[in-house]
């Protein structure tokens, strides 16, 4: 499952998706978000998942591969699910269940939030699987630049958002041999009682901890023996031009955020 994990890897193929300015496609992230976020309505959704499925076509991405990574989100299914079950009481009445009555209100208001954390993947998924670690780098820094003005700063937090990006699939990597390391000494991760399963995890969460702390402290050596200083002005050795799919890709995003609203008001 860990295997499935999308957000954070670098894919270098050779679509139009790639090509647009880092700064583009992150202010088209946002917008994106800002319209799911928006959506009360789940046809709504399943016109934006084909959407989406479009726009990973065009980046000649595989969708089997996002469809993977939803297996990570089945258990916030069905723990929201659960939830919902005690709390909405709205709807028909669909089933009732030894006094656990379970309403048509329950199962929709689910479905929503588990379309609009797929959505938020698989965006987000897209933006990291097009776009190069430094540019993205660039790109976030650059769409902070307007808040140095006020002494915000911009570039380290570009860089740790970066940084924290790339570590994603290290880490799943990273976690991936513990539980084979852990496996071989009599580990049993399906293991069916709670108290295995619990040692189970605490056998997994430290030595990951453990190389997690490491990793970040020989990141910041090398940084740091590097000459690494975050206040320092800098150049760069690529500099992105502003072209005329960067304002395409900005403007389908309004279009799409304006539609949104504008169902949204009608209905």
């Amino acid at each position: 499952m860990l295997n499935n994990i999308t957000i954070g890897t670098y894919l270098p193929y050779n679509s139009i998706i790639h090509k647009i300015n880092p700064l583009a496609k992150i202010i088209s992230l946002i917008l994106l978000l800002v319209g799911v976020f928006l959506i009360k309505d789940l046809k709504l959704y399943l016109v934006a998942i084909v959407l989406v499925f479009i726009l990973v076509k065009v980046a000649k991405l595989s969708i089997l591969r996002l469809m993977k990574s939803l297996k990570i989100l089945m258990f916030m299914f069905i723990f929201l699910f659960i939830i919902n079950l005690f709390i909405i009481k709205r709807g028909d009445l669909l089933y009732n269940f030894f006094g656990l009555e379970i309403y048509s209100g329950a199962l929709y208001q689910t479905l929503l939030i588990f379309f609009r954390l797929m959505l938020m993947v698989f965006l987000s998924s897209i933006l990291t699987m097009t776009t190069k670690p430094l540019d993205l780098t660039l790109g976030i820094e650059q769409s902070l630049t307007p808040l140095k003005k006020i002494g915000f700063p911009a570039h380290a937090v570009a860089m740790m958002i970066s940084i924290a990006l790339r570590f994603i699939p290290i880490l799943v990597d990273e976690t991936n041999k513990i539980m084979i390391a852990q496996t071989s000494r009599g580990v049993d991760f399906q293991a069916s009682k709670i108290k295995e399963k619990i040692q189970a995890v605490i056998s997994l969460l430290i030595p990951l901890f453990v190389s997690a702390f490491k990793r970040a402290e020989d990141l910041a050596n090398a940084m740091e023996a590097r000459g690494y200083n975050p206040n320092a002005t800098r150049t760069r050795y690529v500099v992105f031009r502003w072209q005329l799919k960067d304002t395409l890709t900005i403007i389908v995003s309004v279009l799409f955020l304006g539609g949104i609203i504008c169902y949204s008001i009608i209905s």
